[in-house]
């Protein structure tokens, strides 16, 4: 038999996913700022930094439709 978690557990475990995420995204933008500032290119490290906004983006997306979901 399936036990069901309640909302503050639900909670607790989308807030360890989320921060997952948001290093995952910030250790992109950070990739691309390093990038940025060190190479002769400017423009592949705005690059990164814009693909690390949008992996936040799409992940913030997803993991606000999956918590609507679960309340």
């Amino acid at each position: 038999m399936k036990r069901r978690m309640s909302q503050q557990q639900e909670f607790e475990i989308m807030k360890l996913v989320l921060d997952k995420f948001l290093w995952l995204g910030f250790g992109i933008m950070a990739f691309g700022l390093y990038f940025m500032l060190s190479g002769d290119n400017v423009a592949d490290g705005l690059y990164y930094m814009i693909a690390g906004a949008v992996v936040l983006f799409i992940f913030m997306i997803i993991i606000v439709k999956e918590y609507e979901v679960f309340k």
